[in-house]
């Protein structure tokens, strides 16, 4: 879509899960497997994860930390890979070499190696996101609230985490639509600085309702 049209649509998306047959038993084939799986892994496990998880606040915002944590109970590599923020990160390799860095040094300190316990392994998956047109359309900010507020929250995963990496934009889709189309660039910079990964999707879809709502009252009182 382009920024400057009167009307936002909202796109949902639906995701379909591809397990690679690639599976790590400890932590050094963690390491090693994630330098050769696509790319579409890194995405899986850390941005598509929150599609999965979209109702649920989670201790571990990827899914390299929550096996970490959970299945080895190695709570230091953990803590370690949930403070990593893949919005900081340009594209998906980068971010793999982030998360290999990490992975890496960790076990360099170590005498042994961390493992999984029986049947615990760590699968490697990718996924294909299909947009879903919702139907529903913006034309203005208490419309666009409206809308916030009644979509699947599938919608807000395609028009802010796809937005970032597959699609390769520099914002947000919501952010970029308010700055182009209704030319309120204080707004859109509150919700182009928004973290995503600071909860589930249901936390981002209040976060942005605040937003609106604050500014409208505003808007209002003026």
């Amino acid at each position: 879509m382009s920024y400057t049209e009167t009307t936002f649509r909202f796109i949902g998306c639906s995701e379909i899960q591809e397990i690679l047959g690639k599976q790590a038993e400890d932590e050094r084939q963690l390491a090693e497997l994630l330098e050769e799986v696509p790319l579409d892994s890194v995405y899986f496990h850390t941005h598509s994860y929150f599609l999965r998880t979209r109702f649920i606040e989670r201790t571990y915002p990827n899914d390299f930390a929550q096996w970490v944590g959970e299945q080895v109970r190695d709570h230091v590599l953990a803590e370690r890979l949930s403070v990593l923020d893949p919005f900081d990160f340009q594209s998906l390799e980068t971010l793999r070499e982030e998360l290999f860095s990490i992975i890496d040094d960790h076990l360099s300190g170590m005498a042994t190696v961390p493992r999984a316990g029986l049947g615990s392994s760590f699968y490697f998956s990718r996924s294909r996101i299909l947009e879903v047109p919702t139907g529903v359309e913006a034309r203005t900010l208490r419309e666009f609230r409206d809308a916030i507020s009644e979509v699947d929250v599938s919608a807000v995963y395609f028009h802010v985490f796809e937005a970032h990496l597959r699609l390769r934009r520099e914002e947000n889709d919501f952010s970029a639509w308010i700055r182009g189309s209704l030319k309120l660039p204080e707004l859109a910079d509150r919700m182009r600085a928004l973290n995503p990964y600071l909860g589930s999707l249901e936390r981002l879809r209040s976060s942005l309702l605040t937003m609106c709502d604050e500014y409208l009252a505003k808007s209002d009182q003026a």
